[in-house]
Parts: structure tokens; C-alpha cells; sequence
């Protein structure tokens, strides 16, 4: 018909590809949901609210959305990231964009940062990064200017760094990590080993994120290592179990565990949601292997409750379990 534009073959196939993927999204089952802050919590969350407002800031928090964010500015955490909002992976869970050549580092920033963490006004920051593997260093000498600008401008605040496995470059990590004033160094597996290839980007393993944690520890024994695991992706149980006890043996202290939840009908799809009380269970199995602190649930993401972590695997009274 004249005016009429009908769709190539292509175009067909791609577009009820998507249509399928969004008929198989799993709903939500009824155990996701979240509570709001009240009394000293609501009064600490509006006034780091205010102050990101106010100044126009920046965090992981607010920009993905996370569904723990009254929980976690109600308890004076907050998550930032640096070296800018593109990725040079591409890893089938993540929602950061990718690129092979990412725009250079902004000097500007480990200033910028440390106003930003100063004027929210947190007693524990997450500092996260994306992944510069065009960088020879991997990015590790801006993440040390960042996080010591941080330090000297609120030595106060608890710092905690989510890295990135810098390529597996152990001198680049041996720069980062000497001296530097952090509380935990923090390095996400992500899936069980045998699903590497199927998550992550090829240039991401479970081998490296491990060679990565386990260096850290040497290099700085002093300072708590942490890493995540996310269920829903294809595991069992025996292979998350078998997962934590290969985190033990190279003597991650801290861990948690969360469902994975599919960013976009583009993304991977959720394999299965591990109920509740799965995640006691895994819980339990934690602390039974040694990990000094450990936070198991549904809705729990690799900086949730970070400075309560800390806290309990210090030795406080705080203990995190389930999620709640």
C-alpha cells in the first residue's frame, strides 16, 4: 500500500524478540518489598536527602535507583561512583553502559567527591568504579587520588572501595592499596565459577576476582576484604556453598548475597527467585565457613548496610541476617 512501510524480516525478528523476552519476565514474588525509615532513621535520611538536593549530588543510590535507600542513608551510607558512567565491559547483569574508549579521567574529580561525601554528611562511604581496562593501570592511581581527598578532607568518615579487578594487574593494585586510609577493600565474584561466561564479560573470572581479593589480603591484612554473590543467574545451591567456601580460602572476611534482579528485558534473564528462607539458610552456612559478618537476602546489593557490616565484623552487636 502506498505511505505504508512495512518491517523487514529483521526488524520482525528483532522486535518479537524483545516482545518475548518481556512475555518471560518473572514477577516479583510478594517477599520484595522495603520499609521506610522512621523516628532517628526518617531524620537522618531527610537530611542526607536534603543535602543531595541542595547541591545537586551525585550517588550509585539515587541514579540506579535502589531500592534500599531510605535503609541505607537512614544509617549514614551512601555509595559514589568514579571514572565517569561508562563501562569498558560489557558483563550480561549490568545496567552501565559500555564502551571501548571511555572520555579520559576528570582531574577535577577526587575533589569534587570529597565535597560531595563531606556536604552528604555519612559516617561510612562506598566509593565503586567502573572498569577502565583501557588505562595501563587499570584506573587504580585516580581511585587512590579520590579516596585519599576523601581522607583528607573528612578523616572521620569510614571509606570502604568496591574495585574493579584492575585487569589482574597486582602492581597496579600493590599502588592503590599501600597506605591508603580504607576501612574495606571490596571486590565483587558475582556468580559462581561456572557461570563466568555467561554474566560476566570474557575478560572477567572468578580465577581473577579471587587472585585480585587474595593479594589485597597480603598486601594489607589489616583492612577487612569483601566480595558478592548474586543468586538467580543459573547456580544451585551446592555451587553458591561451594563459591563462599573458595571466598573463605582466600580469606574474604566479609560477604553478601543478594537476588538478581534483570535491569531490562535486553539484559540477562532471572533464572530463579531463592525464597527467604533459603537465604537463612545460606546465612547460617556463612558464618558457619568463617566470614566475620555476612548479609543474605532478596533485596541486599554488595554496599548494602556497609557501615553496620563493618561494625559487626569488628566486633559490635549489630548482626545482619535475612536481609532485614
Amino acid at each position: 500500500m502506498p505511505g505504508v512501510r512495512l518491517p523487514v524480516a529483521s526488524e520482525t525478528k528483532r522486535l518479537s524478540a524483545v516482545e518475548r523476552r518481556k512475555k518471560n519476565r518473572k514477577r516479583l514474588p510478594s517477599w520484595f518489598r522495603t520499609n521506610l525509615p522512621t523516628g532517628d532513621a526518617q531524620i537522618a535520611f531527610n537530611s542526607v536527602r536534603k543535602n543531595v538536593l541542595e547541591h545537586d549530588l551525585n550517588t550509585v543510590c539515587k541514579e540506579a535507583q535502589c531500592p534500599n535507600i531510605h535503609d541505607c542513608w537512614g544509617r549514614g551510607t551512601a555509595t559514589f561512583m568514579v571514572a565517569g558512567e561508562q563501562c569498558t565491559r560489557g558483563c550480561r547483569f549490568c545496567a552501565v553502559g559500555t564502551v571501548r574508549r571511555p572520555p579520559p579521567l576528570d582531574p577535577k574529580e577526587p575533589e569534587s567527591l570529597a565535597e560531595a561525601v563531606d556536604l552528604m554528611g555519612v559516617s561510612h562511604a562506598v566509593i565503586t568504579c567502573v572498569n577502565r581496562d583501557e588505562l595501563s593501570d587499570g584506573g587504580a592511581s585516580h581511585y587512590r587520588a579520590c579516596l585519599e581527598a576523601i581522607h583528607k578532607r573528612r578523616p572521620d568518615i569510614g571509606l570502604e572501595f568496591l574495585c574493579s579487578d584492575l585487569d589482574g594487574n597486582l602492581d597496579a593494585l600493590a599502588e592503590l592499596l599501600t597506605k591508603l586510609q580504607i576501612r574495606v577493600f571490596a571486590h565483587n565474584v558475582e556468580c559462581v565459577p561456572r557461570l563466568d561466561q555467561k554474566v560476566r564479560d570474557r575478560r572477567a573470572s572468578f580465577e581473577q576476582s579471587i587472585k585480585i581479593l587474595k593479594e589485597a589480603k597480603r598486601l594489607r591484612p589489616d583492612i577487612l576484604t569483601k566480595s558478592s554473590i548474586m543468586v538467580g543467574v543459573g547456580e544451585t545451591d551446592e555451587e553458591i556453598v561451594h563459591a563462599m567456601g573458595l571466598l573463605r580460602e582466600a580469606d574474604v572476611d566479609l560477604l553478601t548475597i543478594g537476588q538478581y534482579l534483570a535491569p531490562s528485558p535486553k539484559h540477562l534473564a532471572v533464572d530463579r527467585f531463592v525464597e527467604p528462607e533459603q537465604f537463612s539458610q545460606l546465612d547460617q552456612v556463612a558464618r558457619e565457613l568463617g566470614f566475620k559478618a555476612v548479609a543474605c537476602g532478596p533485596l541486599v546489593r554488595s554496599s548494602y548496610r556497609a557501615g553496620l557490616l563493618y561494625e559487626e565484623a569488628k566486633g559490635g552487636a549489630v548482626t545482619l541476617s535475612h536481609g532485614e
